[in-house]
């Protein structure tokens, strides 16, 4: 049995941080302006602060009484009885602990708006199963993965890089530019990452419309969601070829992106014909996908230079 901590961290589900970051790494490369450090201790933060929401998700859901022994999808282990409550709410705390100090160092490049920002992400975290108003109950955990997975992510890691590039230490009109530049690679990464969500949330219906955790495939219906699974997904490579492709004016790049619709397209189908643990493999393959998408966009980054 792997251990518990290790599936709570949901490993799976991680590339969607990393492509985060690599987003705005790769804005950074065609820009010219990539540096290592500011993106390595984004990478570092984004994925503390997502193993955050991930074990305060099992925490909370555990204590709403929404995951239960024997679930379809993967194992929980508070759940089984793997994993004390008690030990998990301290390793929520010493987690946010951990990566505020990772957060902090970066105000060394960003300046001190950035703990405002750090402060948002991490109650977006835990907001997410838990609080008064989860947003995860109530049809907004695609937003939230679009923003906190998507557009913070990628334009925050090439503001900083550009900050440091530069030698900013405050931000600046040129700073807030970079941001917006950022934005088409923002939205596609979080398009994304809300697939994988949808995923997820696909494979749970069931239980999650039992539990009146009312996800958007609760709210609108498994065809309806498939359906976005895939419009989601085309965005993503429109919008990346916006980013990549265009300012390049290569139609190689162009159709080098392209050639990802056909995977897409089989994710999409086997989405539609599956159900309950067999959408294990189609989750952790979505998050993959978009994962190999955001390094061929480095890679075009990197030639284009």
């Amino acid at each position: 049995m792997t251990n518990p901590w290790i599936e709570a961290m949901r490993l799976r589900t991680l590339p969607v941080s990393v492509a985060g970051v690599l987003g705005g790494v790769a804005v950074a490369l065609g820009a010219g302006y990539f540096r290592w450090l500011p993106s390595l201790l984004c990478l570092l933060f984004a994925l503390g602060a997502q193993i955050l929401s991930n074990f305060a998700n099992e925490y909370f859901d555990y204590k709403n009484g929404i995951d239960r022994p024997g679930r379809e999808g993967f194992r929980r282990g508070l759940a089984e009885g793997d994993l004390p409550p008690s030990a998990m709410k301290r390793a929520i705390i010493l987690l946010l602990a951990a990566d505020a100090v990772i957060g902090l160092s970066l105000v060394l490049w960003g300046g001190w708006w950035l703990v405002a920002v750090g402060a948002v992400i991490f109650i977006g975290a835990i907001a997410y199963s838990g609080g008064p108003w989860p947003l995860s109950h109530h049809g907004m955990g695609d937003i939230a993965v679009i923003i906190f997975y998507g557009l913070v992510p990628v334009c925050l890691t090439a503001c900083l890089q550009f900050q440091q590039a530069t030698g900013l230490t405050e931000l600046n009109a040129s700073s807030v530019s970079i941001m917006w530049t950022a934005l088409p690679t923002g939205l596609a990464v979080g398009l994304m990452g809300a697939d994988v969500l949808i995923v997820n949330n696909y494979r749970d219906a069931d239980d999650d419309r039992m539990n009146g955790k009312r996800t958007t495939v609760v709210i609108f219906g498994r065809p309806a969601m498939s359906a976005i699974y895939l419009i989601f997904w085309l965005a993503a490579d429109i919008l990346l070829c916006i980013q990549f492709a265009r300012p390049f004016g290569n139609l190689e790049t162009a159709a080098g992106l392209a050639i990802f619709v056909a995977p897409q397209t089989g994710l999409w189908l086997a989405l539609r014909s599956s159900r309950g643990a067999r959408l294990n493999p189609l989750l952790r393959k979505t998050a993959l996908l978009m994962l190999l998408l955001i390094l061929a966009c480095i890679g075009v980054a990197l030639l284009a230079r």
